[in-house]
């Protein structure tokens, strides 16, 4: 392994547990497929983060806005399920909020309705940015 290679593994954020969360998703789009409701899906991601036993909260509403983000997993990662069409910008950009609000570093968007599941990893962008973004 090149230096180049240890730099951009050393760069990932959470390896471990965003690969498993990956994982998870992966088995749930192949065991409902694609037409599903996302409380479908949700339920079925509890389901395996229970049995995994890796913590989480799900439904987690912060601030007085009642925002609300789908699972806060092992108080690090936000993980948003989505049933839609198409992702749009504004599926991004409030995942964004999401991290700047919370101040965490990584967030994982996922659209169940896809034909090819795509979990998109989303880094928080740094505070000078963000204001693009709030």
């Amino acid at each position: 392994m090149n230096t180049n290679d240890t730099n951009k593994k050393n760069k990932i954020i959470y390896p471990e547990l965003s690969y498993k969360i990956v994982g998870i998703l992966f088995h749930v789009h192949n065991a409902l497929g694609r037409f599903a409701r996302e409380k479908q899906y949700c339920d079925f991601i509890e389901k395996i983060l229970i049995e995994l036993k890796i913590p989480y909260i799900r439904e987690f509403v912060f601030n007085d806005s009642g925002n609300r983000v789908d699972f806060l997993i092992d108080d690090k990662i936000i993980l948003e399920v989505k049933t839609v069409r198409i992702l749009t910008k504004e599926d991004y950009y409030q995942i964004q909020r999401y991290l700047q609000s919370l101040d965490k570093k990584l967030g994982i968007l996922v659209n169940f309705h896809s034909q090819f599941l795509t979990p998109k990893r989303i880094i928080r962008i740094e505070t000078d940015v963000r204001k693009r973004f709030i």
